[in-house]
C-alpha cells in the first residue's frame, strides 16, 4: 500500500508557520522558508507541503 500524499497548502508569502493544525494532534510551531527555486517546502514534523501561489512573493521581507 503506497504512502498517502502530503497535505498541500497554498500560501501567498514565505516564511510560513506550521503547528500540524494545533491541538492534541499537532506539533511544536516551526517556521519554514519556501525555497524560491522549488516554490515549496515540507514540514519535517507532519510532511505538510506549503506551495507558493502563482505570482506570490517568495519572501516576506
Amino acid at each position: 500500500m503506497p504512502a498517502p500524499e502530503p497535505e498541500v497548502v497554498e500560501v501567498t508569502s514565505s516564511p510560513v508557520a506550521c503547528d500540524g493544525s494545533g491541538g492534541a494532534g499537532g506539533h511544536p510551531r516551526v517556521w519554514l522558508r519556501i525555497d524560491p527555486k522549488k516554490g515549496w517546502v515540507e514540514c519535517g514534523y507532519c510532511d505538510r507541503r506549503y506551495v507558493l501561489k502563482p505570482g506570490a512573493a517568495p519572501s516576506g521581507h
